[in-house]
Parts: C-alpha cells; structure tokens; sequence
C-alpha cells in the first residue's frame, strides 16, 4: 500500500491508503504503485486518480509537485 497525501495551499485535500495513482505528468502521465523508485515530479492540469479497494476516486488539479519516498506520496497542488 501507499500512504498519499494531497495538499493545496490552503487545506488537506485527501490522505489514506491507496494501492495505485496515476498523475498528469508535465512529459505524460505516470503511474505509482507500492515500492516505486524515490521520484519528484512536476505535474500539469489534469486529474490525479487513485484507487482504493477497487474502487477509484479521482481530483481535478491545474498543477503540482510530486514526491515520491518509501511508500510516501506526497502532493502539492495548486
């Protein structure tokens, strides 16, 4: 599992335990899923979707930074 952490500058947008996320990277999209390799990233508008016991959720987002570290993912959204 994978533990995300959405945050825009003014709330905490989402955090719990996901198995999979796929973001809208500035060279393409991009998935992550338990034990990936540590990553920063950019991200451009798009959606951010992850999934939760097979079911997904999914935010609109107009920009970012990524950082992915030990099964932490966390998200910076404009």
């Amino acid at each position: 599992m994978l533990h995300l952490e959405i945050l825009s500058p003014t709330s905490k947008i989402f955090e719990g335990e996901v198995s999979s996320i796929v973001f809208p990277g500035e060279e393409g999209s991009f998935g992550v899923l338990p034990n990936h390799a540590p990553i920063i990233s950019t991200l451009k508008a798009g959606k951010i979707e992850w999934e939760i016991q097979n079911k997904k959720q999914n935010i609109e987002v107009t920009g970012g930074v990524v950082e992915v570290l030990n099964n932490k993912v966390s998200v910076l959204v404009k």
